[in-house]
């Protein structure tokens, strides 16, 4: 049995799941399972494996709720962190994930701030299945085609696929439970893409909703409102440090000039420990596993 936790970042519910000294890994129908039982439902798994890189603390797999393998996620980081954290008394961290090397640390107030990298705007490496010269506006709309519902986002990657609409109505009168399916598996997104619809609200501040690939609606998506962020400031809609209201909560979000990379400061909230079966999903609270999610 492998020790975890059930936490969230701003509701953003994770799963970190210790598979330090094992050779196996958690399994899509582990994952699935676990995201069927209202105790254990999650919008990622984040599976902390013992480290592949020298100069690393951890290799982290990070599968979503449908199985499926996603690159980035901010918010479950966060988590991954407060963890090691509480396990090591240390603050700074280096991760390795398939989107490459994460660095993160543990502020004295307990927020945490994810060092997410720099985004990419080419249109082969969001990627889009066709070219767009200019990603910061693509032609892709929902609805009738002389008064569409959602036109137009924004389009890039932040480890992961990001297509952001912008409005000027409450993000929440959109029904993106309807729309977010339909745009995630549009042909325009090879490997799929997480779907936001963003109002800017001033040049420091966003309301965002997302429909996460792969989880569906969230209220809270770590990359997304970073690519929210990006995209506000490379459209001219804000500047570079803004705060991106989640249904979560508020998320700090950085782009920095002097390195190109994106920062992002949060929360994050440990709910219950447990262990379970990476293979099958079965899990029992309160165990004696230890680990740092014990």
């Amino acid at each position: 049995m492998a020790p975890f936790a059930k936490m969230n970042g701003l509701g953003n519910e994770i799963l970190v799941v210790d598979m330090r000294g094992r050779d196996d890994v958690v399994a899509p129908e582990a994952a699935i399972a676990l995201a069927a039982d209202s105790r254990t439902a999650f919008d990622q798994i984040m599976a902390i494996h013992d480290p592949k890189r020298a100069g690393t603390d951890a290799w982290v797999d990070i599968l979503n709720s449908d199985g499926s393998k996603a690159q980035a996620c901010g918010n479950g980081m966060r988590c991954v962190v407060q963890a090691l954290a509480a396990e090591t008394g240390r603050r700074v961290f280096t991760f390795q994930t398939i989107a490459g090397i994460l660095n993160a640390s543990e502020h004295e107030d307990g927020s945490i701030s994810v060092d997410m990298g720099p985004p990419e705007f080419r249109w082969d490496r969001v990627p889009l299945s066709e070219e767009f010269r200019d990603t910061r506006m693509i032609e892709l709309q929902i609805g009738p085609i002389d008064a569409p519902v959602l036109h137009s986002p924004s389009v890039m990657s932040m480890g992961n696929p990001h297509a952001i609409f912008w409005v000027d109505n409450d993000v929440n009168s959109y029904d993106l439970e309807r729309f977010g399916p339909l745009l995630e598996h549009h042909p325009i997104f090879p490997e799929r893409a997480n779907i936001s619809i963003a109002r800017v609200l001033s040049d420091k501040e966003i309301d965002l909703r997302t429909w996460e690939r792969g989880a569906g609606l969230t209220r809270a998506c770590g990359s997304a409102a970073c690519s929210a962020a990006v995209s506000a400031a490379r459209t001219g809609r804000t500047g570079r440090t803004v705060t991106v209201n989640v249904p979560g909560g508020p998320l700090a979000i950085e782009w920095r000039e002097r390195d190109d990379h994106v920062i992002m400061t949060g929360p994050a909230e440990w709910e219950f420990s447990g262990a379970l079966d990476p293979k099958t999903g079965v899990w029992g609270p309160d165990t004696a596993e230890t680990g740092a999610v014990s």
